[in-house]
């Protein structure tokens, strides 16, 4: 597969077609996300109970991706993006089967294994999505990062505003239609696209082999390792303390409360990850990325994880000796967790780069696949000690373990070297 020269209509048209398609799917994912969670929470599912549902969802990604790669360089990348795409609204439509008359251990296996079908889905659209940017980019470091960075970054910002979408349906239309809404939406697009997909992505190549999947490329491997603890580091507090920690400040048990939580909670989480999106989006001209070169770029990798390393760790030592929850220490957590997401984006965009900036072009489909593998991978570690760390010690012991996972990243990104260079990182 060689790379497609955007000049061209044809290669901007199918750019512009996988991106909204990106798009659409990460906005139902954002707010299928939201409603599972706080809709289950309300159900009176522990913070354990409640991360056991998402799960299977980070623990298929592991597969997907690894499949997926392989699967779009055999058979063409318009098929991972259209089974992508379908098999969300097969989870959307099975979830309104969930019988509220089920026990509570039989709705969490239903629950987790649609939210497993959904994590399939979600990983095809990325590998997907994600490839295209190597194979469609303009040529030049500079055009690649900028690419990725517009990609992911918008994505972001989409799934945040699923959040709220997620959280605004609930309170406003109830679990069983926003699902039902959401799965028509998505089957139109799908449709669409079918129909109007332009050309210009690779068509597969009946030679790809599974077993190439799996990288021999020591910055590639080094990355990966880094991405597992970079967003287990975020997931650990994301996915199920902070929402946790926020209902029950908010919600004083009554049906107007519930609501004001709800709108809250998807408030803030929107509001976090659409802010994340679009610094992640500006990432390549704060760090100057068109001027520097790469190996500059790879020891940013390092120097920004450690700047992400002292928020948790200041956040989790101010909540441990704090009194019980107060308005002001919320305040001082928000605003903490703001900066976070702050660096996180400019972290998780060197990341996006750099695995491109690796990738081969006969190869970047499978390269991709494995790296978000990791990316699955830490998503799934995160998730469990989310629900487990609030369990056993509330938002600070989140907080703590998410130091310790930054570290991890740091040290992995500490082991990248420099394009066409001997020399570790630091003395690059």
């Amino acid at each position: 597969m060689t790379q497609t020269d955007t000049s061209r209509p044809q290669g901007l048209a199918a750019y512009i077609a996988v991106t909204a398609a990106y798009w659409a799917f990460m906005l139902s994912d954002g707010a299928l996300r939201m409603l599972v969670l706080l809709h289950f929470h309300t159900l009176g599912f522990s913070p354990v109970q409640l991360a056991y549902l998402f799960l299977l969802y980070e623990l298929a990604g592991i597969v997907t991706n690894l499949s997926a790669g392989w699967i779009a360089a055999r058979f063409g990348l318009t098929s991972t993006l259209y089974a992508g795409l379908s098999l969300q609204i097969v989870a959307l439509l099975a979830l309104t089967q969930l019988d509220p008359s089920w026990s509570l251990w039989a709705s969490v296996a239903f629950v987790m294994a649609v939210q497993g079908l959904s994590g399939v889905a979600k990983d095809l659209s990325k590998m997907s999505a994600k490839s295209a940017v190597k194979l469609l980019a303009p040529s030049g470091q500079g055009g690649l990062f900028k690419w990725v960075a517009v990609l992911t970054g918008s994505k972001n910002a989409v799934k945040g505003f699923g959040f709220l979408l997620g959280a605004g349906l609930l309170a406003l239309a109830g679990f069983h239609a926003a699902v039902l809404g959401m799965a028509a939406v998505l089957a139109a697009v799908l449709v669409v696209l079918l129909m109007r997909m332009p050309g210009g992505l690779p068509q597969g190549k009946k030679s790809a082999k599974f077993k190439e999947v799996f990288s021999k490329d020591r910055n590639i491997n080094w990355l990966s390792f880094a991405r597992v603890f970079l967003f287990g580091a975020r997931d650990v507090w994301f996915v199920v303390g902070i929402p946790v920690y926020f209902y029950a400040v908010l919600s004083d048990g009554s049906h107007t409360g519930n609501r004001t939580a709800f709108f809250t909670i998807g408030t803030f989480m929107a509001v976090w990850t659409i802010l994340y999106g679009l610094v992640q989006a500006y990432a390549p001209k704060a760090l100057r990325a068109a001027d520097r070169p790469e190996g500059e770029i790879v020891q940013a990798a390092r120097t920004w994880a450690l700047w992400l390393l002292g928020v948790p760790a200041i956040l989790a030592v101010v909540l441990f000796v704090s009194d019980e929850p107060s308005l002001g220490l919320t305040l001082v957590l928000i605003a903490g967790l703001l900066v976070f997401g702050a660096i996180f984006a400019v972290n998780s965009s060197l990341h996006s780069y750099l695995i491109l900036a690796f990738s081969k072009g006969e190869r970047v489909t499978m390269d991709v696949g494995f790296y978000y593998m990791a990316n699955a991978a830490g998503r799934l570690l995160g998730t469990l000690l989310s629900g487990l760390s609030y369990q056993l010690g509330g938002i600070s012991a989140c907080l703590a373990v998410a130091a310790v996972m930054v570290a991890f990243s740091a040290f992995g990104a500490g082991r990248l070297r420099a394009p066409n260079s001997g020399k570790h990182l630091g003395s690059v």
